[in-house]
């Protein structure tokens, strides 16, 4: 059975949780590969509603095993917080394997995150201030905490008084804040060691295993194509790859393992933090795409900017992670428009690009060019089969997949598990 890379196309928050979700009962392992607690999946089951940030969605799976792999850093407080909120609700956590090479994230960098975001001031990136980007520049910096070190108390603290004679120095001199502690740093690191420790293990192995005893394993994105730190609209983007090429260096399984890349493409785009949006609705019908489609962050509130599908992105995103199937989520947001405006290509002074502009000016400049697609007025949260759906919104499926230069496999039609449509089975098997 295949490998397969499940990643968000656009700037995240596309529903990843729910394509998780939906192949959950066929997969045996679900993998989260990179980010951390800045980035979260609703997945709602039955009348019950799950937010996840660090931990994969196939955990609500029963018979998956979910794995964070060594290219995710990890806030120990958050992950027990969300174990202990899934067992109280009578979630099974006991399968959770955790890479014994993944980095920690210690509060000394939650701290110097936030700091150096307010000092930024009109020039900040807009992180979510938890230490995601502080830890992985540790990680580069061969200055960064593993899980395995907890288990070796005299490394734990060599490394955190190592850290934090740089640390401190910035805290006190440039930002004019306190000095933190050593033993501080110790004692919540280690708060939790004892709890996770039968979870840690060499993921590596247990997942190239697995792969070859025929187990189908899924490799779920944090974040999205576009927050890329290589490949998306840099500087505004996180501090880890959220391609598909993520999927190798941040779990330990090589490329000639994937067999298959699935895209989730939102049938309407937004985005959380700064950066340029060349969609962007800062009227009326971007509001009512907000409160139709809930957006709103699962991991931080926040409201999203949101704006019309974009499919010089969706190009893009097929390209950079070869997509091989589309997921188009939340189709149902859009019904009730009397037109639907899907963007082919951008306007940056005269000049017209059909493609993603190299130069990030251009694309900070870029004007969409609109299609106008005809909407639709009939409620299809209740459609299963792509028939069922009205005239215009199969059109404007259909459009998507020409533009984007992917089959769109699943179409999510509502919030809900089984509010879906689905054209092409995502695993690839015969009769699809």
């Amino acid at each position: 059975m295949p490998a397969i890379v499940l990643v968000g196309a656009q700037w995240g928050d596309e529903g990843k949780g729910k394509a998780t979700d939906l192949l959950g009962s066929e997969i045996d392992y679900v993998v989260k590969f990179n980010g951390g607690n800045n980035a979260g999946h609703t997945v709602v089951v039955g009348d019950q509603k799950y937010a996840l940030h660090l931990l994969p969605s196939g955990i609500l799976s029963p018979g998956c095993t979910p794995v964070i792999a060594n290219g995710v850093v990890i806030d120990l407080a958050v992950l027990i917080e969300e174990l202990d909120g899934l067992e109280a609700r009578g979630v099974d956590t006991s399968k959770l394997l955790i890479s014994a090479s993944a980095h920690l994230i210690p509060p000394y960098n939650r701290v110097l995150d936030r700091v150096h975001e307010r000092f930024l001031g009109k020039r900040r990136i807009g992180t979510t201030g938890r230490g995601i980007g502080p830890t992985y520049a540790d990680k580069m910096n061969r200055i960064g905490i593993r899980v395995q070190d907890l288990y070796d108390t005299s490394i734990l603290r060599q490394k955190v008084e190592s850290a934090l004679d740089t640390k401190n120095q910035l805290l006190l001199k440039v930002y004019n804040r306190r000095a933190i502690e050593v033993e501080e740093v110790m004692e919540e690191l280690l708060r939790h060691a004892e709890r996770i420790r039968p979870m840690v293990t060499d993921t590596v192995l247990e997942l190239g295993q697995a792969l070859d005893a025929g187990k189908t394993v899924l490799f779920e994105a944090g974040q999205a194509t576009l927050l890329d730190v290589d490949h998306g609209t840099y500087p505004f983007v996180t501090s880890s790859n959220a391609t598909s090429g993520g999927a190798c260096t941040g779990s330990g399984v090589p490329p000639t393992r994937i067999e298959r890349v699935i895209g989730v493409f939102k049938a309407y785009t937004t985005r959380v933090g700064e950066g340029p949006f060349p969609t962007e609705l800062q009227d009326d019908l971007g509001q009512r795409l907000r409160d139709v489609g809930a957006e709103y962050g699962t991991t931080t509130g926040r409201p999203r900017r949101c704006g019309w599908a974009d499919v010089v992105i969706g190009r893009y995103a097929q390209r950079v992670n070869g997509i091989t199937d589309f997921v188009v989520t939340k189709l149902d947001v859009l019904t009730g428009l009397e037109t639907v405006p899907v963007c082919v290509a951008y306007d940056v002074q005269g000049t017209r690009f059909e493609e993603m502009p190299v130069n990030q000016s251009d694309f900070h400049h870029a004007t969409p060019v609109y299609e106008e697609l005809p909407g639709w007025s009939e409620d299809i949260t209740g459609c299963r089969e792509f028939a069922d759906l009205p005239d215009a919104a199969q059109r404007y499926v259909e459009r998507l997949e020409e533009l984007m230069g992917a089959r769109v496999s699943v179409i999510g039609v509502g919030p809900g598990r089984d509010q879906v449509v689905v054209r092409h089975d995502l695993l690839g098997r015969t009769g699809d």
